[in-house]
């Protein structure tokens, strides 16, 4: 008998591990028939005080909207843009349909909605995909908001029309690699020359920055060391803004750096509201109330997600709802649903009679993304293996929210916002060592 030779043999191998291990995967549905995947979104569950109550008609109405927009639409599909990293630009046009961008700017073709409004969206949407949520957030409760807070009259009928229908995108470039929660100490400098000013420097974690039309970007001014606000078109001499590889939450935005060597910006392009850091900070009031409500769609998504699969997933004969202990972790996670949204909902009502301040808005974010936590933390628990496929939510939602605990200032210092604000004492750099330990 002759034997093959080595290379044969090594070529009768790579053939028998290609027939046998190249296959694709099963389709879930055949490969696990008990539960139903989240491209077909679960109804939603987790209103259990009825807090739909607390919303005007009109609310209400914004909010089934955008849920059945994102259930149809964007249900379907974020799974394989998620795992892939890359943007579902398909779903932008269905987004823009909806009529809600621009949030609570009026006029310049924006919707006006009231601040509840304005949050339910972005709640509606994370309950589906926290990256939708996350654009619609930097687009229009950071971009477009800055135009229309501090930009002049000529800027807003330039860019925020366009920016209202999706047809043009922006993003908000305050953060630095050496400045995340302390923004104010950013370096990135705009020196002032014939025409226009001339900037110089660096930005990270900037979502939307790789594919935006405008970059709101902030500079300090090196002849008053104040901070202002800039628009930067995305084709500009010295401009480059590339993507953050190898993130495990939020996959889908694309968050990204900027560098900015000798950037001209026209005068016409400067935003004449923004002379220091606390024009930045009245956007930043407003957003920290928005982005209070991205945890509390996650943890809505997920308990939906948990409350149908616990149903359709049989052990031992019994729906694995029949065991007490997973009965006890779902009843903990939407309690902790129905105090987020109070919490939430008591936010906007602040904000709109003018009795929000930044300790309320810090402690909101703070201890809301913290129930979160805990929310999708015992929906993990509660899905089992599954917990951690994308393709029952869980996993993708536990990852997504990790960014939000982190953006828009820490969970620690979100707390020190508050504590500086309760106690009158500031305690977020240590104290100066007088002389260095010998130690």
């Amino acid at each position: 008998m002759k034997v093959p030779s080595s290379e044969t043999q090594e070529t009768m191998h790579k053939e028998a591990r290609s027939s046998y291990f190249d296959l694709p995967a099963l389709d879930l549905s055949v490969a696990f028939p008990q539960a139903t995947p989240a491209s077909v979104f679960p109804p939603c569950t987790s209103d259990y005080y009825q807090l739909d109550d607390l919303l005007t008609s009109e609310e209400q109405a914004v909010k089934m909207k955008v849920r059945n927009c994102m259930e149809k639409e964007v249900a379907p599909v974020m799974t394989k843009y998620w795992e892939k990293a890359e943007f579902p630009f398909e779903v932008v046009p269905k987004l823009g349909s909806l009529g809600v961008v621009g949030g609570t700017i009026k006029g310049y073709g924006c919707p006006g909605l009231s601040i509840t409004a304005s949050a339910i969206v972005l709640s509606e949407m994370a309950r589906v995909d926290a990256s939708c949520s996350t654009f619609i957030l930097v687009h229009a409760s950071l971009a477009m908001l800055t135009i229309a807070l501090c930009g002049s009259e000529e800027q807003k009928q330039k860019y925020l029309p366009s920016l209202a229908e999706l047809k043009s995108v922006a993003c908000w470039g305050l953060t630095e690699p050496d400045y995340g929660s302390d923004a104010s100490a950013l370096k990135t400098t705009a020196r002032k020359v014939d025409g226009g000013w001339i900037l110089e420097g660096q930005k990270r974690w900037i979502g939307n920055s790789t594919f935006a039309d405008l970059l709101v970007i902030f500079a300090r001014n090196t002849a008053t060391n104040q901070i202002n606000g800039f628009i930067i078109k995305k084709d500009a001499p010295g401009l480059q803004a590339t993507k953050i590889e190898n993130k495990i939450g939020l996959r889908m935005v694309q968050n990204g750096d900027i560098i900015m060597k000798g950037v001209f910006v026209p005068d016409e392009d400067r935003l004449p509201g923004v002379n220091s850091f606390q024009d930045t900070s009245k956007v930043l009031a407003v957003s920290r109330v928005m982005v209070s409500w991205q945890p509390i769609g996650i943890a809505m998504g997920v308990y939906d997600m948990c409350h149908r699969y616990l149903k359709e997933r049989k052990q031992f004969g019994a729906p694995l709802a029949a065991f007490q202990l997973n009965q006890q972790k779902l009843v903990q996670m939407l309690g902790n649903i129905q105090g987020m949204i109070l919490v939430g909902w008591r936010l906007c009502k602040m904000y709109e009679s003018g009795k929000i301040t930044p300790g309320r808005a810090s402690l909101g974010k703070s201890w809301i993304t913290s129930k979160a936590r805990e929310v999708v933390s015992l929906g993990r628990e509660l899905l089992g293996g599954n917990g951690i496929l994308a393709d029952f939510l869980v996993a993708k939602a536990f990852c997504d929210l990790e960014p939000i605990y982190t953006y828009e200032g820490t969970y620690d210092v979100n707390m020190l916002v508050t504590g500086r604000e309760i106690t009158g004492i500031a305690s977020f750099k240590p104290a100066v060592l007088s002389q260095r330990s010998r130690l």
